[in-house]
């Protein structure tokens, strides 16, 4: 981050998106005592979309174009519908904290996806950042011990679903451009939504036997993390521009884990750590580059 005088309110959205973000793996495992993993992710989104549909009015933010639906709902799809639930289910089987750190992948996949698609620049730094980052999630899988097999299960789900975040993230810019970050937030949150319906008989089924710290749990990931540090992150993007606002989401994957300590009791062995810190080095040496190839343009 570059060495600028923030102001309080700056600095104020920063620690409010690392920090709901960090709460949402640990709140997740939380849920999933009484919730089905899509069932969660149903009621999660539906209570995001809700307060999001309440947003739009009060600003008075018009629909989209008919012929943009599409391409929204597959934003939607992949990055809320695809990230949330791949995420819920790859918690049953890996803890928290490590989540996060797989989690953290997501800017390299949509470096990769920008390089193939959108013709953007990847450096051979870059390439070699990718493969530090994967060897990081290749040392945390082999840091759970006997239970490999389960843990790598849980590993592809959690990378699925920072697969599909990535997609959102790669493929937005021209309806970012078109449409404002909060605008589209809120059309692709809906979107997003509407895929899960399937699922909301299920979900209130179980409501009605959920222990009342798990529906707690719901509505905070619903209320906070799944809606409020998008419209923090737009607005220190706003302020500071894209690079410096988002490399404080570094921090994302070490506050997760501390909280994950307090809440649940993990505690990560010695090598998934170490597996999560060669990850997070690798993430930030693809990330500094893409952005250095980006700015280079």
């Amino acid at each position: 981050m570059n060495n600028h005088k923030y102001s309080k309110s700056i600095y104020f959205a920063f620690g409010i998106t690392i920090f709901l973000w960090a709460s949402a793996f640990p709140v997740i495992k939380i849920a999933l005592n009484d919730f089905k993993a899509e069932h969660l992710s149903a009621l999660r989104l539906l209570i995001a979309a809700i307060l999001l549909c309440i947003l739009g009015i009060i600003k008075k933010i018009p629909l989209p174009q008919i012929k943009d639906i599409p391409f929204i709902l597959l934003l939607g799809f992949c990055g809320f519908t695809v990230y949330h639930t791949a995420l819920s289910i790859g918690e049953y089987y890996v803890s928290a904290g490590i989540a996060s750190l797989i989690v953290s992948t997501t800017p390299i996949f949509s470096a990769l996806l920008a390089t193939y698609f959108l013709k953007e620049r990847f450096s051979k730094l870059a390439w070699l950042g990718s493969l530090v980052a994967f060897l990081g999630v290749a040392l945390i899988s082999l840091g759970n011990g006997d239970k490999l097999n389960v843990f790598i299960v849980g590993i592809i789900l959690v990378l699925l679903a920072s697969f599909g975040e990535s997609v959102y993230f790669a493929f937005q810019k021209k309806y970012l451009n078109k449409y404002g970050f909060i605008p589209l937030t809120i059309y692709t949150i809906i979107a997003g939504a509407l895929f899960m319906f399937i699922f909301l008989p299920g979900s209130f089924n179980e409501l009605q036997t959920a222990n009342m710290t798990s529906i707690l749990s719901v509505i905070y990931l619903g209320a906070f993390p799944t809606v409020i540090p998008y419209i923090a992150l737009a607005y220190t993007i706003q302020k500071v521009g894209v690079a410096d606002a988002t490399i404080s989401l570094y921090l994302t994957p070490a506050v997760s884990l501390v909280l994950a300590y307090f809440m649940l009791g993990e505690v990560p062995t010695l090598v998934a750590i170490i597996g999560g810190i060669i990850t997070l080095i690798g993430v930030t040496i693809t990330s500094a580059n893409a952005e250095e190839s980006v700015d280079l343009k």
